[in-house]
């Protein structure tokens, strides 16, 4: 349905209380745990070469996204990605509203200064904005956790009460650890959760995903055999 490359995108995610994130999920979603934790994170990065049926390009094919996530599964194990918010720079892709994706529209930037990458963000109308600083270094030794905080091949939205899923497959890449420079977040991720974070955050750098694939939409019940590889995500 759609095809995209993700482009200096930068991971920086938080452990919290599983019970707390529990508490943001739809009914018929279980919070998927981790060294027993849930973990909230936020992701910058720039979408490139964005087309609809992999054929016809978006009037803007290349603009900035981020968006604040967790994890979540379905009670037959299947796991993926639950999207608590996604702001874009092309007002185009609020049209995945219908699926109940939390599209907003926000003044978002990515520029490089040396070795460090800055992402600022700010949602239309005020409100939600961050800035983050991060340094990335070298390519990492990856471990169960590093693939576990990025590997998803589904993700879950809900629309009219149906909690539905979309499949979603892209090549291996490899994996960066990155040093956090800074980060400003108003309001900040434990905003989404009523107590501080339980860790420090975990912070990945990935300079190139793609070619990046989205299925088409469907009912999360229906437990189909999906024509996508759940493969390991992060080459060496």
């Amino acid at each position: 349905m759609l095809t995209a490359r993700w482009l200096s995108q930068t991971f920086v995610h938080w452990p919290y209380p599983p019970e707390e994130v529990q508490a943001l999920l739809p009914r018929g979603l279980q919070v998927d745990v981790s060294r027993n934790a849930a973990w909230v994170g936020i992701t910058p990065f720039l979408m490139a070469s964005v087309k609809v049926l992999g054929a016809v390009p978006l009037p803007v094919s290349t603009f900035n996204e981020t968006n604040v996530r967790t994890y979540a599964r379905l009670p037959d194990g299947r796991n993926g990605l639950w999207f608590l918010s996604i702001d874009v720079s092309n007002p185009v892709m609020l049209a995945a509203r219908v699926i109940g994706a939390p599209y907003h529209v926000g003044n978002l930037k990515i520029r490089t200064d040396g070795p460090v990458i800055h992402y600022t963000g700010e949602r239309r109308g005020g409100g939600s904005r961050y800035r983050l600083a991060v340094r990335p270094g070298a390519p990492a030794e990856v471990t169960e956790l590093d693939v576990w905080l990025t590997s998803r091949w589904r993700s879950f939205t809900q629309r009219a009460g149906v909690l539905l899923e979309t499949p979603v497959e892209h090549e291996p890449t490899g994996l960066w650890h990155a040093g956090r420079s800074s980060i400003c977040r108003r309001p900040s991720p434990r905003s989404a959760c009523p107590s501080a974070p339980v860790g420090e955050p975990v912070v990945h750098f990935s300079s190139r995903v793609g070619p990046v694939r989205l299925g088409a939409t469907r009912p999360a019940r229906a437990a189909r055999t999906s024509v996508f590889s759940e493969q390991t995500l992060w080459g060496r």
